[in-house]
């Protein structure tokens, strides 16, 4: 019954992930049909495991069905006279059954010890496969904010440098060449240059906010005086003077585990006064500064015009191939 419940959990915090409209904060909603699947894989397997165990508990009935029979027709004979023979070596039975009592006694005092730990490991399996049920189905679900970027800081490589790991969050620039060859991201690249190289202003707009983020860091050349605009909310970083304000946006290239915050440095006018979280809509043009907490000089937005704009339903960008 342990498995069919765990079965059952899994495929239950599925659908109500699903459901509440949950799936886009845990993965790339490109990859929604993997859920699904997932959903209808483990309620099969939950019902074979209940049927599994039915058939099991019904042939645990008729087993203990039968031996109350005999046991009711061994009764039966009780009052039966033993003959002399049987009378003769009921001492030499005693004594053996004596025996075989105290081995069996010792036998089952070495099977319960197994016995105990077997279970222990076995409700701790159970234990660490309940958790994620029970915090998927009863606790809400954390939409991420500028309080994850305190928490966990972020950083900027050097543009020729690649992760080694992808799944690390990543922060600032998407970085999508983990999961190609060299040889094949140089493809990619260029494929994706050639989709923003003739445009005289980019708009990066949900659907392609995480290409062309990754096209611009990695051909900030060719993009400089450009205009760019796009939606994201404000974080103040570390820099210490009230024109310089970070604007991102939270994305998934995959899933969670490469998930990461995605924007660029931009400058305000003068005595622009932005609150953590803010949502806006920017547009300036692409430059270059040194960033000094980085030690390197990055792409800069120098912001023409700007406006506080509502936040959007689905604060996440994804990554579209």
């Amino acid at each position: 019954m342990s498995r069919f419940l765990i079965l059952f959990g899994f495929a239950l915090m599925f659908g109500l992930i699903h459901v509440e409209g949950n799936l886009n904060k845990y993965i790339n909603t490109k990859y929604a049909y993997l859920s699904v699947s997932a959903i209808v894989l483990l309620s099969v397997l939950s019902i074979f495991e209940f049927v599994r165990f039915y058939r099991q508990e019904k042939a645990a009935e008729k087993r203990k069905e039968a031996q109350e029979r005999v046991h009711e027709h061994g009764h039966e004979h009780d009052g039966h006279p033993h003959d002399a023979h049987e009378h003769d070596g009921h001492e030499h039975d005693h004594e053996h059954m004596h025996e075989h009592a105290h081995h069996a006694a010792g036998d089952d005092h070495h099977g319960h010890s197994h016995g105990n730990n077997t279970k222990w490991k076995r409700a701790l399996s159970y234990g660490v496969l309940i958790v994620p049920i029970f915090t998927g189905i009863f606790l809400p679900v954390q939409t991420l904010d500028s309080s994850f970027v305190k928490a966990k800081g972020f950083a900027f490589k050097q543009f020729d440098a690649t992760q080694d790991n992808p799944g690390q969050h990543q922060f600032l620039k998407p970085d999508t060449s983990v999961y190609y060859g060299a040889d094949g991201y140089q493809e990619v690249k260029n494929q994706d240059l050639a989709v923003f190289a003739d445009r005289g202003e980019i708009n990066l707009t949900d659907k392609d906010y995480l290409k062309g983020l990754e096209v611009i860091y990695n051909f900030p050349g060719q993009f400089m005086g450009r205009t760019v605009s796009f939606d994201g909310f404000a974080y103040k970083g570390e820099q210490v003077d009230d024109r310089h304000y970070f604007v991102f946006r939270f994305g998934f290239i995959h899933c969670a585990a490469d998930s990461g915050v995605f924007g660029m440095l931009a400058v305000f006018p003068s005595n622009t006064s932005l609150q953590n979280d803010q949502w806006l809509h920017v547009t300036g043009k692409l430059s270059w500064e040194l960033y000094q907490p980085f030690k390197q000089t990055i792409p800069v937005l120098k912001i023409d015009n700007w406006k506080t704009i509502p936040a959007p339903d689905d604060p996440y960008v994804y990554r579209n191939y």
